[in-house]
């Protein structure tokens, strides 16, 4: 700084590199400064993030930790352990409606002999259910019946249920799985929402129910995981979801993630379906895991860990634009910038075209975007690259225009396939949903309880997916399941069923 006349130089020569060591100064303080202002942009965007109490935290541990257990526990077959410090089974409240369904064998006359049957008594279950609005208790009535000939007693089986010895009904099986995985209730809320209507439902209780019921339905996720797998363009993404880590008392960064398959832009048959899976971390093994076998094309982001997918030729790129739009939207935000603006304007010709395209037979689509979209895109990717030689390499508005001219690039083959969408939004719009739970739930308690989340994410997404009520197909679904072949679980999936 200068702060006397006396601290310029005076020889004509070391003036000049005086300010030109100055000139480079001011211009490295002002892209610091335009970073820190993009930066401040950023956080004051973000700021407002999900707080809690340490009370509902310790509950939200719980919880996803008695969801693992209980998962684990059925997928394994283990026997239900009586804890000595678990709720202790209450009877139904007397104020819960009932309605009676009586079981009797086949037929009026003993299976043995012949002989009429006589009546000497019944043995009665009663199952808790949730007709949407209100609880019903199912009274289930077996009568023990004794032939007057042979004395063979005879007495109808109990149906099968989806938790064996249990006692919630499938309706309130539903209920509890939409209500925490669509509708974002963690199970302790949802326990005190019970108890206003007089039912005492420990969260504990509903974590084991929750647990039980993803391992019961996880073949129909495996089914759905095939169906994706089997389609001609998936779309592809991730999110960071907060996993407690054992021991430490702490948490650690593990992922959700999504393939999609969506064909209705061009006029597809296949059902629209979201498989979710869960990871403990980032790693590219994860996603080769989840798509080995898997060949065609793949809608995703820049993220490194997809390129061993992409050198190994089985699968292909499609980049996203939404991803380079979201970039100049963020500059543009923190700095007003034209050049910004102008790059957003471009993009949003493209996208005008596309709502042309969109729902028109794949080689209706490639006219079009020939037509039309090819001189916008090729004059937007030069018009880029003149705009670099003027701007500040270090600048952010340089990063994104960087960053565009790459994703660019892998987005050329949309212009010339009518199965490829010009951006990645199927993945994302399928993300909203845990973006909106996790900021109720906060964090899995397990790899096991990720896994659940992620089965129960695949059914409801792809439920709403294909216009199906989630907790209706649910109920029915959940009601049939443990008699159903597993050879054919194709028939219980969202798009084969009918209310």
């Amino acid at each position: 700084m200068l702060d006397e006349a006396h601290a310029l130089p005076h020889d004509p020569e070391d003036l000049r590199a005086f300010a030109a060591r100055l000139l480079a100064e001011v211009k490295a303080q002002a892209i610091l400064i335009e970073k820190l202002r993009h930066q401040l942009a950023g956080h004051r965007a973000h700021r407002f993030g999900a707080s809690s109490e340490t009370a509902e935290q310790l509950q939200l541990a719980l919880e996803t930790s008695e969801i693992a257990s209980a998962a684990m526990a059925a997928r394994l077959r283990l026997p239900d352990v009586e804890e000595k410090d678990k709720p202790t089974r209450r009877p139904i409240p007397e104020h819960i409606p009932r309605q009676e369904v009586e079981l009797t064998p086949a037929g009026d006359c003993c299976a043995g002999c012949g002989g009429t049957l006589r009546r000497l008594g019944e043995d009665v279950t009663e199952e808790l259910e949730y007709v949407p609005g209100r609880f019903i208790v199912n009274r289930i009535v077996r009568p023990r019946l004794a032939c007057s000939g042979c004395e063979r007693f005879t007495q109808a089986p109990l149906p099968s249920r989806p938790i064996e010895r249990g006692r919630p009904g499938p309706g309130l099986l539903a209920h509890v799985l939409v209500s925490k995985y669509a509708d974002h209730l963690p199970l302790y809320r949802q326990s005190q929402i019970f108890d206003r209507d007089g039912l005492d439902l420990d969260r504990s209780t509903l974590a084991d129910w929750v647990g039980k019921s993803t391992a019961l339905l996880e073949p129909l996720a495996e089914a759905i995981g095939r169906h994706v797998r089997a389609g001609k363009a998936i779309f592809a993404d991730d999110t960071p979801v907060a996993m407690l880590a054992p021991g430490t008392g702490k948490t650690q960064t593990a992922r959700l993630w999504i393939y999609g398959r969506d064909e209705r832009p061009w006029g597809g048959e296949a059902p629209p379906a979201s498989w979710y899976r869960f990871s403990i971390d980032r790693k590219g093994q994860h996603p080769r895991d989840h798509l080995s076998g898997y060949a065609g094309w793949m809608h995703a982001d820049g993220y490194a860990g997809f390129e061993d997918l992409y050198r190994a030729g089985a699968i292909r790129e499609a980049a996203c634009l939404a991803h380079v739009r979201r970039k100049f939207v963020d500059v543009h935000r923190a700095q007003g910038s034209p050049i910004a603006e102008e790059a957003i304007r471009r993009i949003a010709q493209l996208y005008a075209v596309e709502a042309e395209a969109r729902g028109s037979p794949p080689d209706r689509r490639i006219a079009i975007r020939q037509a039309r979209a090819r001189p916008i895109f090729e004059d937007l990717e030069t018009w880029l690259a003149a705009q670099l030689p003027a701007i500040s390499g270090k600048s952010p508005l340089a990063t994104a225009i960087r960053y565009a001219l790459v994703r660019m690039m892998r987005l050329r083959p949309y212009l010339e396939h009518g199965i490829l969408e010009i951006d990645n939004n199927a993945a994302e719009r399928g993300m909203r949903a845990i973006a909106l739970g996790r900021k109720n739930y906060l964090f899995v308690g397990s790899e096991a309880g990720g896994k659940s989340a992620a089965i129960a994410y695949t059914l409801i997404e792809t439920a709403k997916l294909n216009n199906v009520d989630p907790q209706a197909w649910l109920a029915d679904t959940l009601a049939r399941l443990p008699d159903h072949k597993i050879t054919r679980v194709e028939e219980l999936l969202p798009w084969s069923w009918r209310p």
